[in-house]
Order: C-alpha cells, then structure tokens, then sequence
C-alpha cells in the first residue's frame, strides 16, 4: 500500500505476534511481553486508547504520527485487557498479566501454610477459584463451553487439589519435614491434570480445528486436541515446579538460621517474593515450551479424519491445529 511521507503502511501484521513463533527465542520474547505484569497498572483511558489505536488500524486508518513500535505497544497492550474472540474487556485478575503477582501470592501462601488443615484447605480453594477466573476470561470463543460445565470443572478441581493436599499431608507426617513442604506442589500438579481437560471436554467431545499449512480448514480432531490439552497440562505444572520447588528449599534452609527464628512474621513475604522472581521467569518461559500452533501427523488422527484429508489431498502428511493456553 502507498502510504504518504513518514506515514506508517497497512500491511504490517498486528493479528499475530511481533516475534517468529516458530523458535522458542521468539515464543518467550512474546509470552515476556504478555506477561508483563505492568500492564496491570495502565489506566482505563490508556487501554482506550491502545484499542482504537488497534481498531483503527485494522479499519484501515493510521493514526497520525504513529511509529511501527507504538503501533505493536498498543496491539500488546490490547491484547493484555481485551478477549481476542470476543473483544470485551477481561476482569483485571482474569488477565495474562496478573498471573505473576496473582499466583506469587496465592503460591506464596500454600507454601507457607502447609501445615494446618484449614489453611490448607483455604489456599488451595483459592487458588482453584483464582483458575476458574482465568479459565473463563481466556475461555475460546469457538467453542462455548457452559456456566455449569465450568461450575463442574471448578468444584472437581478444588476437591481433587484439597483431596490430594490432605491425603498427602498425612502420608508425610512421619517422613522428613521438608517432604512435607513439597506437598503443595503435588496438589496444584493434580488439578491442573483435572481442571484443563474438564474445562475443555467440550473439545475432547467434538473435537479441535485441524488445518493444512495455509491454514485451511480440514476437519475437527479429538485425538489432536488431546495432544494439545496434554501439551497445556505439561507447561501448567512445567510453570509451578521453580515457584513450587526452589523455594521450599531455600525456606527450608533459612528457617534453622536464627535471623528467621526471631521473626516468624517474615516467613510469608520472604516465600512470596522468592515465589515471585522463580514465575516472572517460569510463567514466559513455560508458555513457550510448545509452539501456540502445534502440529500432529496425519497418520495419528482418527481413521474416518485421515481418510477424509487422503482424500482431499493425498500429498499432506502434516497438519496443524491451535492448542490453548
């Protein structure tokens, strides 16, 4: 498109990401970006303004004086509050950028209060609550899942984390108590493995998109969308393995010294903040573990599916689908 003197073109591709998402260096400069827990503290106004910037865009309309960095500052800030499916505004602790200090506090605290049933049973309800929340802010819009599939997932999860945090707690009254402190982290691996596939079942039912290198449609697959749930459950718990095992062993080691004897009251910042710096790493890192657009053969989806493509178009071996966060 000819654009006037220093005027920005219309062919730059703010639909996807600012990085090749083909290498992990390009996935974790993206997720980083998404991520970024200042995002959190842009006013009402500025996300306004980032969304026309962006709207505009897409319309057709560059804003006057707009450089191609602001232009991807805004996509990214637009991303981080709005829902790509739907483009309402997400609830602040739904977003992506609130999962750091969200988890920082809620990982914190579970690792802190391992040792009293109640407490135990509080913070891994939250925690289910706070996945609930991000679940259905980041739900896809393809494939509507219902309030009562969601209340489902939600109730089954808790009670699989609550259930796994106890049942555990007690098998390690006897052992050694720093296999104790590691408790928390086989609850919240355990939901996870329940919460993602019950909050997607609907794709386990009938199946996700599978497309062809151009992004064609080529059919629905259940096996492709098991592969992607099982890729999501593995960078879920990949996330909270350094928040969930590094600090426990520094506390561990702290918590002889006297410095921390005399003042028990810093236990629970101390394991926030070390919380904290272990997920502005891992949260990124982990979502960039598996391409967003991940690829299955064709020789691995079901048989009635694999017939249809050969069909179609015997030369395709690979194809393609999205698999969620």
């Amino acid at each position: 498109p000819e654009s006037k003197m220093g005027e920005l073109p219309l062919d730059i591709n703010i639909q996807e990401p600012r990085w090749d998402q083909s290498t992990f260096l390009g996935r974790a400069q993206h997720f980083f970006t998404v991520t970024d827990p200042r995002n959190l503290l842009l006013s009402g106004a500025q996300l306004e303004a980032s969304q026309n910037i962006v709207q505009n865009y897409r319309a057709g309309v560059v804003t006057p004086g707009l450089t191609e960095d602001q232009l991807w500052r805004a996509k990214y800030v637009y991303d981080s509050a709005f829902h790509p499916d739907t483009g309402e505004k997400v609830v602040l602790i739904g977003r992506m950028s609130a999962q750091v200090p969200m988890n920082m506090t809620i990982t914190g605290c579970m690792l802190t209060f391992y040792r009293k049933t109640p407490t135990v049973v509080f913070w891994q309800w939250v925690n289910q609550s706070f996945n609930a929340i991000v679940n259905y802010s980041n739900r896809s819009g393809d494939a509507p899942i219902t309030v009562g599939q969601l209340g489902t997932a939600y109730v089954s999860a808790t009670t699989g984390a609550v259930a796994t945090a106890l049942g555990l707690k007690s098998l390690t009254k006897h052992l050694p108590p720093l296999v104790g402190r590691f408790v928390p982290f086989a609850a919240v691996a355990a939901a996870n493995c329940i919460n993602i596939p019950l909050m997607r079942q609907r794709e386990l039912q009938v199946g996700i998109p599978v497309t062809d290198e151009a992004g064609q449609r080529l059919g629905h697959s259940v096996t492709a969308a098991k592969q992607g749930i099982f890729q999501v459950v593995i960078s879920r718990i990949g996330m909270a393995i350094p928040a969930m095992a590094i600090p426990p062993l520094i506390m561990d080691a702290l918590e002889k010294k006297d410095f921390l004897k005399r003042r028990p009251w810093l236990g629970a910042p101390l394991q926030v903040g070390l919380v904290g710096f272990c997920l502005v790493f891992a949260t990124p890192l982990c979502c960039a573990l598996f391409p967003q657009r991940s690829s299955i053969h064709v020789s691995r989806l079901e048989p009635e599916l694999r017939a249809q493509i050969h069909e179609q178009n015997p030369h395709i071996e690979v194809v393609y689908y999205n698999k969620g966060l």
